[in-house]
């Protein structure tokens, strides 16, 4: 329950629960909270945890407590709503999430519980990163395994879910052929399948075929995610950081133009191209931050 330190009152997760039961309360709760069910939420959801991403990538700690507050909140949210129609609660989640983490790491809790630990003398660096991966893998497909009717033909894509981003779930689904051996044999090849996809939209375009050339253009999204996967990059971080980049350097072409009481309505292309090049001649080079070439 809640204690005081230094003479404030700090609540712990018991005050949350309660919390989100009085909002929920048909006599006191908020007519908003009550309002809301399983659907209505799952976009604020999606909302907070981009908003943690966003926090981490601007290195704004101070506001990190907040935003991972906003993102438990989600879960004391659906806990209550399977609390209400008795499917479970949150000490439930916190048991289930215990409970698979231990079981997932028999390198770190060889009995498989809390009490058990690692024989004292084998460092985290003796255990090697490879191993410890590939029996997360294995631990996970078999509890793939275990859910799924036996009618029903398990696959390397399963649990892949499908509400995320599309270039996360592309990443995702690649990565779990690749597991199979369903992969370039090496960069190159991933390379080369960017150029033919890149041809299939130029001759779809040529046909004037314009929904041909949109599923062309999938396809190509797709090869140059699995070239950041043969990166070892995130593509969503990857395009993140070229959105961030282009906004950095059209916020320049922008003031310059100001500069000269114009706004990019008014300017030709051939003028911001010139203050586009003067952006990225101004920023820092590769080595330290971006890189260099033609747009973005």
């Amino acid at each position: 329950m809640s204690e005081i330190r230094h003479g404030t009152i700090r609540h712990d997760i018991d005050d949350l629960l309660t919390l989100m039961a009085v909002l929920r309360d048909s006599d006191q709760g908020c007519p908003w909270d009550l309002e809301q069910d399983w659907d209505s939420i799952v976009p604020h959801t999606l909302e907070e945890a981009y908003e943690v991403a966003d926090v981490i990538e601007r290195r704004a700690w101070d506001e990190l407590p907040g935003e991972l507050g906003d993102l438990l909140f989600q879960v004391i949210y659906y806990s209550q709503f399977a609390q209400e129609e008795a499917r479970f609660d949150f000490r439930d989640v916190v048991h289930t999430l215990t409970d698979k983490m231990v079981r997932r790491h028999p390198h770190v809790f060889p009995d498989g519980t809390l009490a058990s630990r690692r024989p004292p003398g084998v460092s985290a660096e003796q255990v090697e990163t490879r191993q410890v991966h590939s029996r997360w893998e294995s631990l996970k497909a078999a509890e793939r395994a275990e859910r799924i009717d036996d009618a029903t033909t398990l696959s390397v894509l399963d649990d892949v879910p499908r509400t995320l981003p599309a270039l996360s779930r592309a990443a995702k689904l690649s990565k779990r052929a690749a597991r199979v051996g369903f992969d370039w044999p090496d960069t190159h090849g991933v390379i080369a399948k960017i150029r033919e996809e890149l041809d299939e939209v130029e001759q779809a375009l040529e046909e004037g075929n314009r929904m041909h050339a949109s599923e062309e253009v999938g396809d190509l999204l797709f090869a140059v995610t699995n070239l950041a996967r043969t990166l070892k990059a995130d593509p969503e971080r990857c395009l993140r950081d070229t959105n961030a980049k282009f906004e950095r350097r059209f916020r320049y072409v922008e003031t310059a133009l100001a500069k000269r009481g114009m706004t990019p309505g008014d300017a030709d292309l051939d003028t911001m191209e010139r203050y586009w090049q003067e952006a990225k001649r101004l920023e820092i080079p590769f080595s330290e931050s971006s890189s260099g070439g033609d747009r973005p």
